[in-house]
């Protein structure tokens, strides 16, 4: 079994692990300022929808030779200013519904590999992270500013993290040269299946 295949079945393998649960505190406000900080490094790893979201952000962003780290840098200002009109009491209408449809329409973007302008992505990207960072938020409602900080500083690391791991990954198992391959394609695929099910399930609370 070749190096290549290998990254491949480990990256596999990781995606599919099974979210344990929700959010690292089960479900309880952080008080401290290290409870604060695992929040935010746990909650987008343990929510599939948010994993599945960065990861297909990562996959979408590694197709551009310029601007590939923008991207993600776009998604995470997003997800700051979706966290911050959420602890300012910013309501989202059908929040959890438009998490979910982001990520589906991100993992189509990937699949399709439509021409799609730079700037138009960056806008999704900004406002596809909005609604994510706002449903992050809802954790964090009541904690103390200090706290608060150490959680926003956790999601912006782990997203990060995750975000440009992802895209040194594919560059790493693919040649630039080759364009978006039928492993990518088919990863981006997995992460908008994902989403279409957070999506249904989220159907019959907007009844």
């Amino acid at each position: 079994m070749t190096l290549r295949h290998r990254l491949t079945l480990a990256f596999t393998a990781l995606l599919c692990s099974p979210a344990l649960a929700h959010h690292p505190m089960g479900g309880s406000t952080p008080s401290t300022l290290t409870e604060g900080l695992l929040s935010g490094l746990g909650h987008p790893i343990l929510g599939l929808d948010h994993l599945a979201a960065l990861v297909a952000v990562g996959l979408v962003a590694s197709r551009y030779a310029s601007g590939a780290l923008l991207l993600p840098v776009l998604w995470i200002a997003g997800m700051g200013l979706g966290a911050f009109a959420h602890m300012n009491s910013f309501d989202l209408p059908a929040g959890e519904m438009l998490v979910a449809g982001s990520l589906v329409l991100i993992g189509a973007i990937g699949v399709l590999k439509p021409s799609l302008p730079l700037p138009a992505l960056a806008a999704l990207f900004v406002a596809a992270g909005f609604a994510h960072g706002h449903a992050l938020a809802e954790s964090i409602i009541g904690a103390d500013t200090a706290v608060v900080g150490a959680y926003l500083l956790g999601l912006v690391a782990v997203q990060a993290a995750v975000t440009v791991g992802t895209i040194l990954l594919v560059r790493q198992l693919f040649s630039p040269e080759t364009g978006l391959t039928l492993p990518v394609r088919a990863a981006a695929a997995a992460m908008g299946c994902i989403g279409l099910v957070f999506l249904i399930a989220a159907l019959p609370a907007t009844a």
